[in-house]
């Protein structure tokens, strides 16, 4: 996997190199382009083809975190910029999926960086994570689609 990343990343600063242009639009571009080419030639040989399932996951990972980052960033800047407060907080114990201490780590930095809800602790395993929700309406969904949509998604791409 990290010989075609490495082959795609090469293949991306010829690409810049030949245009004359290191902008961002014609990296994404020529990275792209890249990805492509490679997948083609190592589609005949069905050899070490896990990067080319990984990578749109990352990207798709990244636009369903992107999603939630500005929808929990509009419904933190409505309940503070109206006059009432439709807040209803909350912990929930959360059992996690996530084993080593880097999937852990990563998990809690997704749950962190999301307004709204913070990581306050983990417990002495490592098989639970406490966590602070600022807009707590029903525990059960918070779990199911902290476990679904991040969770899952993001061990997808670690593993």
């Amino acid at each position: 996997m990290l010989q075609n990343f490495l082959l795609n990343i090469l293949l991306t600063f010829v690409w810049v190199a030949l245009t004359g242009q290191l902008d961002y639009s014609n990296f994404v571009f020529g990275y792209t382009m890249g990805f492509f080419i490679l997948w083609m030639v190592n589609r005949s040989v069905k050899a070490n083809t896990e990067y080319f399932y990984r990578v749109p996951k990352i990207f798709a990972f990244i636009i369903l975190f992107f999603y939630d980052l500005l929808k929990a960033n509009y419904e933190v800047t409505k309940d503070v910029i109206t006059p009432n407060y439709n807040m209803k907080p909350g912990i929930v114990k959360y059992q996690m999926e996530a084993k080593t201490d880097f999937e852990i780590t990563m998990l809690a930095n997704m749950i962190a960086l999301t307004p709204g809800t913070v990581v306050i602790d983990l417990s002495k395993d490592k098989r639970s994570m406490y966590i602070h929700v600022m807009y707590l309406a029903n525990k059960e969904e918070f779990i199911r689609r902290l476990s679904n949509r991040i969770e899952k998604k993001l061990l997808e791409i670690i593993r």
